[in-house]
């Protein structure tokens, strides 16, 4: 229970700033005035801070830098990528040969140019994505989204011509909205999308799957799968590698429960009998689980987070002798896995940095080794074996990133069975990292839990004076914030003379799903508390006063740093909330916001709502509180978290006599910015706000 919350003033539901939440029509209009009135008044101040110009010159040229890394996805023969600098903002969709790719200077063939495509149309392309079918990969469904929205056009595109199919040739196309499709065959797709009212969940996700035939009118394509209204979401997978081509189908119950059902020939279902709590991933013949939650089966218990092995066909037969791959402990959990042809190699996170192991499923029985690789850092494992193609000559090939906090990403090409790399790409320091070290730390929560966090700065930390520090988390959704190269939060804060905390709160993915539900739902409460426990050591031990301690997260971290920075106001100097939620009392009536119900609680379940009033921070504002500084950031065109959350709570905030920053950008979706000018100038802002309020001088000395 958090000791520093009282009942909220109004009534829960007396909201007189519920107009803010318009994003049409004639109070959208009127919200939008309200917007660029904040915009205006927020950017002039940190547009005039000393070095503003000169940082986000710095941000966009390193943003813009030709010698990054380019990121490739593998479709047949080809390597795509999606490119953008200076001359291409919106980016080139692009694609080279592996071999090529291995040169210094790649020769790459552009695909489409989305920025002339938005200049040709008069929209604001972002890709979102493509999904090109096998084996011949000409057909693709190319996702473009408006402003950076989860929404997105559906088009199909012709891969050897490089032009879109448009619907009077017969091409697939779909409006705006949140769809999902998979290839069934050339002239099939597995589709769902919004029709009508019973099409979509309460989320705002495909609630049907249908069987769309080339030429047909969608709205007359037959359902063959359907889900219930407070479900997530329904999506199909087809997977067509030969021998063992299938058809899935899949309820997402909430964010953490599925049903998985085979589509037999007949047309009929098969559930999978499975606990709705076990992930499952399928691979050739084989079944891969990870429970979520402990699981006795076949006369053992699995631990939640295990990663266990069967063949489908015996699973299905009855047979529940499950192999255990990884089991984990109290300093490993099971990140993720990837495969290859015969190879499973699993990404193994001990105490927040990554290990990988790898099993021969070509065995018998599988066996298992440890691969040599760098350590401590994050590794990723990018595999490019294409399951679809009954000869691939890539098959046991995969490509290994390496990368910490100070270490910038590099890419190898590896193989399956053998540690011996070949270096391809290696990305070129984005800042000054002589004289800083990094440090895990633990502290220790208010129930007593041991809290890691790692500490990026000074070489030698603990004999330095105080100075301007930045707290970083997140703490939900099991997901984990191992290191990774901090790029421009580098250029921006440690370069310039900041200390930088990540913080590896529970809620997050650290120590596997016991780790997570540890603040899960109604305790949600533990996951403010280590974030506090790990402020509170950074000031006993004396790396920075209050007045020199600053607090960011985004979207579930924009929740973690309003309730902690409402909760012990004393403690911070200045806070950037980004994209984030706040109105905790009807999120889950705003966009996606119902499917996060299994991760906070239902806030019209009255005991649920007991405890989400506690820490929902548009509720916690009250009269008469000092609290720190806050800038807060949000996107016209976010869908996933609605902007109205952040709106409300500066709202409020003003009319309780506090003046915080806010910034709004017209587009970017969730991700806050669409093109990397639009990244530059949001992290220039920020950063100056850093700044300004904690002294940190952004010019040279």
């Amino acid at each position: 229970m958090n000791p520093h919350a009282t009942a909220p003033a109004a009534s829960d539901d007396d909201d007189p700033h519920l107009w803010l939440e318009a994003l049409d029509g004639p109070d959208g209009e009127r919200a939008l005035a309200w917007v660029r009135e904040r915009n205006a008044r927020s950017e002039a101040l940190l547009r005039a801070t000393p070095g503003f110009e000169r940082l986000r010159g710095e941000l966009l040229e390193r943003l813009n830098d030709s010698r990054r890394i380019p990121h490739i996805a593998r479709r047949g023969d080809w390597f795509y990528n999606l490119w953008q600098d200076e001359a291409h903002p919106r980016g080139l969709w692009r694609r080279c040969t592996l071999e090529s790719y291995r040169e210094d200077r790649p020769d790459w063939h552009t695909v489409l140019d989305l920025d002339a495509l938005g200049a040709a149309e008069g929209r604001s392309w972002v890709f979102d994505g493509a999904d090109a079918l096998a084996p011949a990969y000409r057909r693709c469904l190319l996702a473009l989204s408006d402003g950076g929205a989860d929404a997105h056009e559906l088009r199909e595109f012709d891969l050897l011509e490089c032009r879109f199919i448009p619907p009077e040739e017969g091409g697939f196309f779909v409006p705006e909205a949140k769809t999902e499709a998979e290839w069934l065959d050339e002239d099939t797709l597995l589709i769902g999308t919004e029709l009508d009212e019973d099409s979509l969940t309460d989320s705002g996700y495909p609630r049907q799957i249908r069987r769309w035939r080339r030429g047909t009118p969608l709205a007359a394509a037959p359902v063959i799968f359907e889900g219930e209204a407070e479900d997530v979401a329904v999506s199909a997978s087809v997977d067509r590698t030969p021998g063992h081509e299938r058809v899935m189908l899949h309820r997402a119950l909430d964010f953490y429960n599925d049903e998985h059902h085979l589509l037999q020939p007949d047309g009929q279902l098969r559930r999978l009998d499975l606990p709705s709590s076990v992930e499952l991933g399928l691979h050739r013949q084989w079944m891969l689980l990870s429970p979520r939650e402990d699981w006795t089966v076949g006369g053992h218990t699995h631990p939640a987070g295990s990663l266990l092995l069967i063949e489908l066909e015996a699973f299905l037969a009855g047979d529940r002798a499950l192999q255990p791959l990884f089991t984990p402990d109290a300093a490993r959990s099971l990140a993720d896995y990837s495969l290859t042809r015969d190879h499973l190699l699993l990404h193994v996170s001990e105490h927040v940095a990554s290990r990988l192991e790898e099993w021969d499923l070509a065995a018998t029985p599988p066996r298992r080794r440890d691969v040599a690789a760098p350590f401590p850092g994050l590794l990723s494992v990018q595999p490019l074996h294409d399951p679809e193609l009954a000869e691939d000559a890539l098959a046991e090939d995969y490509l290994l990133h390496y990368e910490d906090f100070l270490t910038p990403d590099s890419v190898s090409l590896a193989r399956g069975g053998s540690d011996e790399r070949i270096p391809l790409k290696a990305q070129p320091p984005q800042f000054d990292a002589s004289g800083l070290a990094v440090r895990q730390h633990f502290a220790v929560s208010a129930d007593g839990t041991r809290v890691p966090y790692f500490l990026v700065g000074p070489a030698a930390p603990d004999h330095a004076a105080p100075g301007p520090t930045l707290l970083y988390g997140y703490g939900g959704f099991e997901v984990a914030l191992q290191p990774w190269y901090l790029g421009g939060m580098g250029q921006a804060w440690l370069a310039r003379g900041g200390r930088l905390v990540v913080a590896n709160i529970r809620g997050g993915g650290e120590y596997g799903p016991a780790w997570h539900q540890a603040a899960q739902g109604r305790e949600r409460q533990r996951s403010f508390d280590d974030f506090i426990a790990v402020a509170e050591q950074l000031l006993a031990r004396g790396l920075c006063r209050p007045d020199q301690l600053g607090l960011m997260g985004g979207s579930n971290g924009g929740l973690l740093v309003a309730a902690c920075a409402l909760q012990r106001p004393e403690l911070f100097g200045a806070v950037v909330c980004q994209v984030p939620l706040l109105d905790m009392r009807r999120y889950h009536q705003l966009l996606a916001g119902a499917s996060w119900m299994a991760e906070y609680g239902d806030p019209d379940d009255p005991e649920d709502w007991a405890v989400l009033r506690r820490y929902s921070p548009y509720h916690q504002l009250r009269p008469g509180r000092a609290l720190p500084s806050m800038l807060l950031t949000t996107s016209t065109r976010d869908d996933r978290v609605h902007p109205g959350h952040a709106r409300k709570f500066v709202a409020r905030m003003e009319a309780l006599g506090h003046a915080p920053l806010y910034v709004e950008a017209l587009e970017g979706g969730h991700g806050g910015a669409a093109d990397n000018l639009q990244r530059a100038d949001l992290q220039a802002l920020e950063y100056s706000y850093l700044a300004r309020r904690l002294g940190l001088a952004l010019e040279p000395h």
